[in-house]
């Protein structure tokens, strides 16, 4: 994780960005440690910084980026690092631009810290710090449990800066609006800026910057892996895409295949006329069948029925016709 943390003096840059260091297991990177540690430890640049601070004069932008540059390439940033109060202006964030571009590891994240100003004031008016562990505690906002005695380290010798005074304050605050300020369209150009509410408990505030750098830049950092009831499934559809089919479906189509590809799609039409033809027969053979068969049921049923009655009538008649020429013989017979 690369990030960098913008905001007034006493916005809480320092107090978040050591709580981040712990939990990330980075280095908090801050101009003004890095410029005092190079003087303590006589390097090149130390030697530069404490000539140009004995004779009262600012230190350049090209002397810091080059300290800022020098511990940026150290073993213990490669993780990442979180940069406390710089760049302080455009020069300085183009040119640290450059040399991250340089080494590949460009800057992931900007939070801007923002805060009223007379809540700036109270906070760096009030502020106290502890000479034997460097705890901060604040005469407005976070006292300490006993007046005058560290709660981290028991440490009486809690003092508060000369120079943390309101007009000090007010002066840094103008110079931050005129030089700093502008770096919040700067890296929202680049979709890097995201505002933090710095006002509240630390904790709460910690809190939300987690919740920040989480969404932003842990995702792509873990390894994404599938369940073991899914692998199986991932396993047997990649290789189905192979060389060969690979190449087959990289090939362009040859004539060959254009004709036979014509020949199916012509053949297709004939194969479905035989069967229409089958179906409309079928149709054709049902319905005769039932014009037919209904009139054939009906006829002969009626003439059995006619024919039965007219056979039955003429056997009637025969019978009377005997009877009456028996009885019509034995007339004459008495007669004679």
């Amino acid at each position: 994780m690369r990030i960098v943390l913008l905001g007034a003096p006493g916005s809480g840059k320092g107090t978040q960005a050591k709580m981040m260091a712990q939990k990330y297991k980075v280095p908090q990177i801050s101009t003004g440690d890095i410029l005092r540690a190079a003087v303590a430890e006589k390097t090149e640049i130390g030697k530069k910084v404490s000539a140009i601070m004995e004779a009262g004069e600012l230190v350049s932008d090209d002397i810091v980026i080059d300290a800022v540059t020098d511990r940026l390439r150290a073993n213990e940033s490669r993780r990442g690092f979180v940069l406390d109060g710089f760049p302080r202006n455009i020069p300085q964030a183009q040119e640290l631009d450059t040399r991250l571009g340089w080494l590949g590891r460009p800057l992931q994240l900007v939070l801007q810290f923002a805060l009223d100003n007379e809540i700036v004031i109270k906070r760096v008016t009030g502020r106290l710090s502890c000479g034997e562990c460097g705890a901060i505690y604040n005469r407005f906002f976070s006292r300490p449990n006993r007046s005058g005695v560290c709660d981290k380290c028991g440490s009486k010798q809690l003092s508060h800066r000369t120079d943390d005074n309101e007009k000090t304050v007010r002066a840094r605050l103008q110079t931050y609006d005129q030089d700093t300020a502008p770096l919040s369209a700067y890296y929202k150009a680049q979709h890097k800026l995201r505002t933090i509410q710095a006002s509240g408990e630390v904790e709460q505030i910690f809190s939300v910057i987690c919740e920040v750098v989480d969404i932003e830049i842990r995702p792509l950092e873990k390894k994404v892996i599938a369940p073991k009831s899914a692998r199986p499934q991932v396993i047997a559809t990649k290789p189905a895409t192979s060389k060969k089919a690979e190449k087959k479906a990289a090939e362009k189509p040859t004539a060959a295949t254009v004709r036979k590809a014509t020949k199916k799609v012509a053949k297709k039409p004939e194969a479905n006329k035989p069967v229409a033809k089958k179906a409309a027969k079928k149709v054709a053979k049902k319905a005769a069948s039932k014009v037919v068969k209904k009139p054939a049921l009906k006829k002969p049923a009626a003439k059995k029925a006619v024919a039965k009655k007219v056979a039955k009538k003429p056997a009637a008649k025969k019978a009377v016709a005997k009877k009456t020429a028996k009885k019509r013989p034995g007339k004459k017979r008495q007669a004679r």
